[in-house]
């Protein structure tokens, strides 16, 4: 029965299996799973060819716990006000299980992209900034869209310059959005983040021993065997993190078919192809397989489901191998293949913690945006210098004479540094206190996602308590 409950159903079907776990009334642990605000508008858009059209879009503010609240925008064909109020809650438990003070939010526009141009793209963009700044439902200290599943940063630079052109008194407008091009006051590091915090989460994941020896792995992600489904920038990001760190991705999934390696897939040479040719079908340093559903039923130590929500069914939860899920996309396990998948003996690593990479360094760009100076500027010059006294004295007092290579490694942070480094930060850490609550309960019923969903709620109730919400 719950397979067919709509998408914010299932996830407050998550909400609810955790926070019986809890002590929290009812009545608070109702307002925190509640949707705040939603709401969806249609507008016309004049084609290129002279004809007009009308769009759905959508804007949810889940949480208001924190503000502003935060969330991505996506165009898809299956955008609704249920996806979006589902998206935006998730955003909400993602957003207080990394320590990120946002409430959550999501928005979207109802549309197969690849039916637009450019210019089109550019004009449905800017009208759907126009409705959210008419509805307030946008701002630096309200609402701070991203992007999402169908945007990237030709949409944020879209809506920053939307947004400035009916804003320009207002100093911090440029914090009104994330995921900026560099040149238009984004932050280096945004458009891998969410692939790159996937690598840092996973890292950490196996490197506990006996986390490890339960399901039959080893410690380390060296070495293991990953199968991916989807290829676009958290499933590439992903596949090329995880391969730096010499994990051995044997399978990448897309709509067009699987292509399968047991040796494994050289990524960058799967990226050009893929670019080059519009398709990953017929790589020919791989097995080619049709059926793209195949991709995640690969022999394999891990699977990271990394495009749209609901892929692991009832149906196919049987047939999946791997022994660790990673969730990079949201949502992409329903809650009977969870509870398949758990009795199968499989850790499960959720989308609330490990899809996080993304919103983390958007907080990021959002204060270096508030502060109006880049990560770095400050303090490298003055690190370098310093290390670089050190390394001095170290060769008077031993006579030993560093070699320009080893100078080379002394430099102080810069943005990109300081931005990897907070993001890997956040996900250690993020992860050993899921980890702690599960040890904590001991119970087999405490897995890793009820304990993230514990560890958001009880941030979440202390939020609105401490701060006298209720009057």
């Amino acid at each position: 029965m719950s397979e067919s409950l709509s998408f914010f159903k299932k996830v407050n079907q998550n909400f609810d299996y955790a926070a019986q776990f809890t002590d929290h009334p009812t009545g608070l642990l109702d307002q925190i799973k509640i949707c705040n605000s939603s709401c969806h508008f249609t507008f016309p858009i004049k084609r290129d060819n002279g004809d007009i059209e009308t769009l759905h879009g959508w804007r949810a503010e889940h949480s208001h716990h924190q503000l502003p609240t935060k969330g991505g925008i996506r165009y898809s064909t299956l955008v609704n006000e249920d996806e979006i109020m589902a998206l935006a809650a998730l955003m909400t438990y993602k957003c207080a299980l990394v320590d990120i003070p946002f409430g959550g939010a999501k928005g979207g526009i109802q549309l197969d992209r690849n039916e637009y141009s450019d210019t089109e793209l550019e004009r449905i963009t800017r009208r759907y900034t126009y409705e959210l700044i008419q509805k307030n439902y946008i701002g630096p200290g309200i609402d701070v869209p991203a992007p999402d599943f169908g945007t990237g940063e030709d949409e944020m630079a879209w809506i920053f310059d939307t947004y400035i052109t009916m804003s320009p008194d207002k100093l911090d407008a440029i914090a009104c959005v994330t995921g900026k091009p560099i040149n238009q006051n984004g932050i280096e590091g945004r458009k891998e983040a969410t692939g790159r915090g996937v690598a840092f989460g996973l890292e950490e994941v196996c490197n506990y021993a006996d986390d490890m020896k339960n399901i039959g792995l080893e410690t380390g992600i060296q070495g293991k065997t990953v199968a991916i489904q989807g290829f676009g920038n958290v499933g590439y990001h992903a596949a090329k993190f995880l391969f730096e760190k010499d994990a051995i991705v044997v399978g990448i999934s897309e709509i067009d078919g699987v292509v399968y390696n047991p040796k494994g897939i050289d990524i960058d040479k799967l990226s050009d192809y893929s670019k080059e040719n519009a398709t990953i079908r017929n790589f020919p340093d791989a097995i080619y397989i049709e059926n793209p559903n195949e991709g995640l039923e690969l022999e394999c130590d891990i699977l990271i489901p990394a495009a749209l929500e609901n892929q692991i069914t009832e149906e196919n939860a049987p047939r999946i191998k791997a022994r660790i899920i990673g969730e990079a996309a949201n949502g992409p396990t329903t809650f009977k293949a969870h509870s398949i998948l758990k009795e199968k003996g499989a850790l499960i690593i959720p989308d609330t913690y490990l899809n996080a990479g993304g919103v983390t360094v958007s907080y990021f760009e959002w204060l270096r945006n508030l502060s109006h100076v880049r990560f770095g500027r400050i303090g490298k010059r003055f690190e370098e210098t310093t290390y670089n006294a050190m390394l001095r004295a170290v060769e008077n007092a031993t006579g030993y004479q560093f070699t320009d290579t080893e100078r080379m490694i002394v430099h102080g942070a810069d943005e990109t540094d300081l931005v990897n480094s907070g993001l890997q930060d956040t996900m250690i850490n993020a992860y050993q206190e899921i980890r702690e609550i599960q040890l904590q309960y001991g119970i087999p019923e405490v897995d890793c996602r009820a304990a993230a969903f514990i560890n958001a709620i009880d941030k979440i109730a202390h939020s609105y308590l401490q701060l006298g919400i209720f009057p």
